[in-house]
């Protein structure tokens, strides 16, 4: 029964593969990359999600391979950039990060339902969920020569992806919600949150920088220091020697 609860369509999967593939196309793009590079990398950001998610996870041969609506989807993406590229590269920024927070909420539900369709649990469909919806950005970052955006500090962007696939999964397996309303919710509040996170500049800071840690190696030097003059040998105040009497 909850199998059959969480059947999506499959147009979802390819919207996805086609937001990612315009995300890398933009960045090859902005990389002055000739034709052939700008295809590649709309390819390998459009479908390496859904290869690691199929190939890897749920050894299966990747629905990439057998359908051929995904490489359409991925050579439109193409198209759209060679076409409007010129048009949008003053907002390319803001563009690719759109396109991407779309794509983010799209395929967390895309692998956390093809998960628990396949009766994996609900732990497995949540991580399956969330490679999938960070794989093709940071197929992405690595190929363009970037840290990839799922490690580096800045706007959240791996906890979104978390968030929205707890949503969905919580929806559909808790609550016994409709599988397509779930998947709406969940990328409607993955796409918001990310929005806002860019919008008001909501960013994690490198690890040296962490309140905690500063506190916790605040007290780990002070702890050591009083130790060091605990072994100290206490010394004894020098007296100044007396003036003799003058005369």
């Amino acid at each position: 029964m909850l199998k059959g609860q969480f059947v999506l369509p499959v147009w979802l999967d390819y919207t996805a593969a086609f937001l990612f593939a315009i995300t890398g196309g933009l960045v090859a793009f902005e990389k002055d990359y000739d034709l052939t590079g700008l295809a590649a990398m709309a390819l390998a950001v459009g479908l390496g999600g859904g290869i690691i998610r199929d190939g890897i996870f749920l050894q299966q041969i990747p629905a990439a391979v057998e359908d051929w609506r995904y490489l359409a989807a991925v050579l439109a993406a193409v198209v759209i950039t060679l076409t409007l590229g010129n048009f949008i590269e003053k907002r390319l920024g803001l563009v690719i990060l759109l396109a991407d927070a779309m794509g983010l909420g799209l395929y967390a539900v895309v692998g956390a339902q093809k998960s628990i369709f396949l009766g994996l649990s609900v732990y497995a469909a949540g991580l399956i969920g969330l490679v999938n919806a960070v794989g093709g950005g940071l197929l992405r970052d690595v190929l363009s020569r970037e840290d990839p955006i799922v490690f580096r500090p800045g706007q959240l962007y791996g906890v979104v992806a978390i968030v929205g696939v707890t949503v969905f999964l919580a929806l559909g397996v808790g609550f016994r919600t409709p599988a397509w309303v779930a998947a709406v919710v969940c990328i409607a509040v993955t796409f918001v949150l990310r929005v806002v996170t860019i919008r008001f500049d909501i960013h994690t800071h490198p690890v040296h920088a962490h309140a905690v840690r500063g506190a916790v190696v605040s007290g780990y030097r002070g702890l050591a220091g009083r130790l060091r003059d605990k072994d100290k040998p206490e010394e004894t105040p020098e007296t100044e020697p007396e003036e003799p009497p003058g005369p």
